[in-house]
């Protein structure tokens, strides 16, 4: 897959960071950026643009495990200019029906948000300034204002 454009880049970076402060203040789990990779139960390989697991789940993974067969508890996928919603669609189908619990497809170009919540219907909400981790990250609140 080619790299992202440095807009993106940013964007990508700005969520990571959000969630990853959120993260060490709840000190529940641990995120990760597009970098890292996770096997989920169908055998795929995913690297989500941000990718956040509750602590237990990775206790007992041996060292050296490069992509850990591991369910996220959350993702989030950022459309690019060059991604096509059918395609980021099918991957978030994918994540939930593996048992991820929370995703956020977010499309900046359009100021649209797809909730994917496991076992509901995908909401589609727009121009909004705030998304809630809910349940599944407690406490967190993402301000949109730096996607847009």
């Amino acid at each position: 897959m080619a790299p992202a454009g440095w807009e993106s880049s940013e964007k990508n970076l700005d969520l990571a960071t959000d969630v990853n402060i959120w993260n060490r203040q709840a000190k529940i789990g641990r995120a990760f950026n597009s970098s890292g990779g996770f096997t989920l139960p169908n055998g795929a390989i995913r690297s989500p643009d941000v990718t956040w697991i509750e602590k237990s789940k990775l206790a007992n993974i041996p060292a050296g495990v490069k992509f850990p067969q591991v369910i996220p508890d959350f993702v989030i996928e950022l459309r690019s200019d060059t991604d096509r919603m059918p395609k980021l669609r099918e991957k978030m189908a994918e994540y939930l029906a593996n048992g991820v619990s929370l995703g956020w497809l977010i499309d900046p170009q359009k100021q649209q948000f797809e909730i994917y919540r496991l076992g509901q219907d995908v909401e589609v909400l727009q121009s909004l300034t705030t998304l809630s981790g809910e349940d599944v990250l407690p406490g967190f609140v993402l301000d949109l204002r730096s996607i847009f």
